[in-house]
């Protein structure tokens, strides 16, 4: 008896940890998604009567007059940056479809840390066509960023708490 019971307990783990396993990467596939679409709205990759926008939790697709709303991912934060020298607009929800900065097309190093010091992005980027550099960064975080072009620097920092800006238009290179 103590046997059977014993086997039904470990067939019921296995069971649980194959779902739970199968959760986890649907999950995961569900979170690649979301950032490939966002990826495509931001490189004009998208109908004339579709306009995405994203806000700190969720991306809003709007097609036909027909609003969808999908959630982000829980543990990470949808960030776009455009560095500027002379122009920019104001901005708080990125306008995935709409909003457009000074410099397309460029290389810029991209430094960015959390308040322990520890290092979130350090790579060379390339903004996109609509002048941003997109970045997916931890959640709940407060974050210092520099960013260079040359012998060109302007440092800042963001958060990224619920409510926050998607959209950082303010970083002017000197």
């Amino acid at each position: 008896m103590k046997k059977r019971l014993i086997l039904a307990i470990g067939l019921l783990v296995s069971l649980l940890l194959v779902a739970c396993s199968k959760e986890d990467s649907g999950n995961k596939s569900e979170v690649e998604d979301i950032k490939e679409k966002v990826h495509e709205y931001s490189v004009g990759s998208f109908p004339d009567d579709v306009t995405a926008s994203i806000t700190s939790h969720e991306l809003i697709v709007t097609n036909k007059g027909q609003k969808t709303t999908i959630d982000l991912p829980s543990d990470e934060f949808f960030v776009s940056i455009a560095p500027f020298v002379e122009t920019t607009h104001s901005c708080a929800i990125h306008s995935l479809t709409g909003c457009q900065g000074e410099l397309v097309g460029e290389e810029f190093g991209v430094l960015i840390k959390d308040e322990e010091g520890n290092v979130v992005v350090d790579e060379t980027m390339t903004s996109l066509e609509n002048g941003f550099i997109d970045l997916w960064l931890p959640r709940d975080k407060n974050l210092s960023v520099k960013i260079t072009q040359g012998n060109k620097t302007v440092e800042s920092t963001i958060s990224t708490f619920e409510g926050d800006n998607t959209c950082i238009t303010t970083m002017q290179l000197t």
